[in-house]
């Protein structure tokens, strides 16, 4: 199975609501996680943008990319443009992608654009995980 981390700034949203996505729409598909580039809190309005559409992250946490290592994770998703920040070893795995998708923190009322943006990427970013690794039958 493969590995994903979602990384962000701060951990507190974007890189959250993708954790959630991918656990619940990549279930026995891909194990994930996410962090930041520091650790802070999970927003309250991420909590409540995806708790409108049925998926619970409220026992997520934020958690520094400094706690992981980059060998442990096939595939790496920067959601903020800050792939050009991480240290080199992140950004040549497997599969790395750096979406750049705005920040919802700076304006709240776009917490369901972001979220339902991030659900899209997701989606294409599981099937295209399990698509490349399906056997040919």
């Amino acid at each position: 199975m493969k590995r994903v981390m979602f990384v962000c700034k701060k951990n507190s949203a974007r890189s959250q609501m993708a954790e959630g996505f991918a656990k619940t729409l990549g279930k026995g598909k891909i194990e994930v996680i996410s962090s930041g580039l520091e650790a802070s809190l999970v927003r309250p309005e991420a909590i409540a943008t995806m708790k409108e559409i049925g998926i619970d992250i409220t026992d997520q946490h934020s958690k520094p990319l400094s706690d992981f290592k980059a060998e442990d994770f096939d595939v790496v998703i920067s959601l903020c443009g800050c792939g050009v920040n991480l240290p080199p070893e992140w950004v040549v795995r497997e599969v790395f992608e750096d979406w750049q998708l705005d920040d919802p923190a700076e304006q709240p009322e776009i917490f369901p654009r972001v979220r339902d943006e991030i659900k899209q990427r997701v989606t294409q970013l599981i099937e295209s995980v399990n698509k490349e690794f399906t056997p040919v039958r």
